[in-house]
């Protein structure tokens, strides 16, 4: 039976970089040759990074990816790679327009290329904008078996190129991809691959690239699926991973040039007719186990801001520790994702600020070992107030808005990159002030609800206390009753409802989009309900000005949700 040796090159590409990219690519895929492998698959368009968004539109950046995959091809063949097929996405521009495309490499010449057909246009994805959608399948013969691709949409839609790929009777997929993660994506993506292998009759081979880029995280999570749904290999998340897998195939059979139907007109294209000899297969299928939710949504908060603050040439951060447990979870990510070294922490007390403040933000510098420096803000407050004649609540930004100058200024003078702490409950109900505690550069917990903060805190402490490590967190950050110390005695709880209920709410308004009525029918009382769409609806401009962050949830503030800032609507009013 033929057998082929198949790697899944996990990487992370850099939108944009075309050198680092492809030099990326030689590397992985020299390895991948080391290994005894005849074919590997990248992920989509990691010639260019995704996503590239108006770049795909600019015809110098088409023609130059184009141009680099001619010479990508070469550069594979001088590294002694020319005999294996590598599956490269990148982005196409020809009289037709911007295409995202996959290309197969081999023996210094491209040999095959396949554009995407289905062009998502929802959620993050805007790729009708920008794309041409494609037609044509190229099945390409490596070592005796006929290899089919489908490139990631076309794996979400039933039916269409992958059907396609079945009816003419290829002997595996393979499927480039450029998915971002989210919580609990995994519960549809393996049981979605194991469908889609069963409608192809043949292992689909799922490669996925991990990273950060601007305020999406990919989770890599490559897989390989048998024609019968099981699953035969799977790489590890959040970690760039060369996975091997022998696959023995029944295949080999000449296949006819009849096209699969009048929709995809099939091209076939041979790598190499000569199965390779039986042998003893060198790599055991890894079966990387799922990491739990905590653990899973820690890692793609530290990847995303690691990969913000890296790619974009920052070699620190600074942030303010207010001794609370935002501030205490954003330092314990910045220092698993550049160490402790890189991280500043700045303490700016006011008048009201309350003496555990203080003492809790040294304790977790203490515990995670950042820089840290205490740079009062009280004269700064007294000058604004006493010239400007402030009271209430303008008086109460002013303090805010005197850190968020403190930290700016630092930022210039050092080259730190500024956090900002808030997290998505806040910002949804525009709990924040404007240019204070909102500046900043990357907002880490963006998109976590106050709730899932606290839980991740305490997970994070628990497993320092497994690994016999310090815990970074501070027991009383995360016991004591929030405060933003705007006034004497002021609690979160003064402005806002319960952080368990309001988080509930939220889910449901901004997760679910429900409307009043559903919120109504969901058990919520008329008043709650009637006071928080009020914040939420209010608070559309903040949101337009605070930094990106990285998403983990079905619908993040940014790109998945876009509401209009001048809005008359509210819900449960009728006109």
């Amino acid at each position: 039976m033929p057998q082929l040796r198949i790697a899944l090159a996990q990487v992370n590409p850099t939108v944009g970089d075309l050198g680092g990219n492809a030099a990326t690519v030689v590397a992985w895929t020299r390895r991948a040759a080391e290994a005894g492998a005849h074919l590997v698959v990248f992920p989509e368009m990691v010639l260019t990074g995704y996503p590239v968004e108006d770049l795909a539109l600019r015809r110098s950046f088409g023609s130059a990816t184009r141009d680099r995959l001619d010479v990508l091809a070469t550069e594979l063949a001088d590294a002694g790679c020319g005999d294996m097929a590598v599956y490269v996405g990148y982005l196409d521009r020809d009289d037709v327009g911007p295409r995202n495309g996959a290309a197969v490499l081999h023996g210094g010449a491209v040999v095959a290329r396949q554009f995407k057909h289905h062009l998502p246009n929802y959620g993050v994805f805007d790729e009708r904008r920008y794309f041409k959608p494609g037609h044509g399948l190229d099945i390409v013969r490596v070592r005796g078996l006929e290899v089919g691709m489908v490139i990631c949409e076309d794996i979400w839609q039933e039916g269409g190129p992958i059907a396609a790929l079945g009816r003419a009777g290829v002997d595996l997929v393979v499927s480039p991809n450029a998915s971002p993660y989210e919580r609990k994506k995994d519960d549809a993506r393996l049981p979605l691959i194991a469908r889609r292998a069963g409608e192809a009759g043949a292992p689909l081979v799922y490669v996925n690239q991990i990273g950060g880029q601007d305020d999406l995280v990919f989770d890599g999570d490559s897989m390989v699926v048998g024609a019968d749904g099981s699953l035969l290999l799977r790489a590890p998340q959040f970690v760039e991973h060369l996975a091997l897998l022998d696959l023995e195939l029944p295949g080999g059979a000449a296949k006819t040039d009849a096209e699969a139907d009048d929709e995809f007109t099939v091209r076939r294209v041979t790598v190499s007719d000569h199965p390779v000899p039986a042998y003893e297969p060198r790599h055991l299928p890894v079966i990387a186990e799922q990491l739990p939710e905590e653990a899973e949504v820690w890692s793609a908060l530290v990847t995303g801001l690691r990969d913000y603050v890296t790619k974009n040439g920052f070699r620190s951060v600074v942030l303010g520790l207010s001794g609370g447990i935002d501030s205490a979870v954003v330092a314990a990510l910045a220092v698993d994702a550049l160490g402790s070294d890189a991280v500043h922490g700045v303490s700016m007390p006011s008048g009201y600020s309350s003496d555990h403040s203080r003492s809790d933000a040294a304790e977790l510098a203490e515990r995670t070992g950042v820089h840290y420096t205490e740079q009062p803000i009280a004269r700064m407050v007294d000058v604004f107030v006493d010239q400007l004649g402030l009271t209430g609540l303008a008086e109460e930004n002013v303090q805010a808005r005197c850190r968020g100058v403190t930290l700016m200024g630092l930022s210039n003078q050092h080259g730190h990159l500024v956090l900002a702490t808030g997290n998505k409950t806040e910002l949804a109900v525009g709990y924040s002030t404007i240019y204070g505690d909102a500046v900043g550069g990357f907002a880490p917990i963006k998109d976590v609800p106050k709730t899932l903060v606290w839980e991740l805190a305490r997970w994070r402490n628990a497993e320092a206390e497994k690994r016999g490590e310090t815990p970074p967190i501070p027991e009383n950050s995360i016991s004591k009753p929030p405060s933003a110390e705007l006034r004497p005695g002021q609690l979160d709880s003064d402005s806002l409802p319960d952080y368990e209920l309001l988080d509930a709410v939220l889910d449901d308004y901004v997760e679910g989009d429900l409307g009043y009525q559903d919120l109504i029918a969901a058990g919520f009382a008329p008043e709650l309900v009637d006071r928080v769409l009020r914040m939420v609806d209010l608070a559309e401009y903040k949101r337009r000005q605070y930094p990106p962050g990285s998403k983990i949830s079905f619908r993040a503030f940014g790109r998945d949700r876009r509401l209009p800032i001048t809005n008359a609507w509210r819900e449960g009013v009728h006109r």
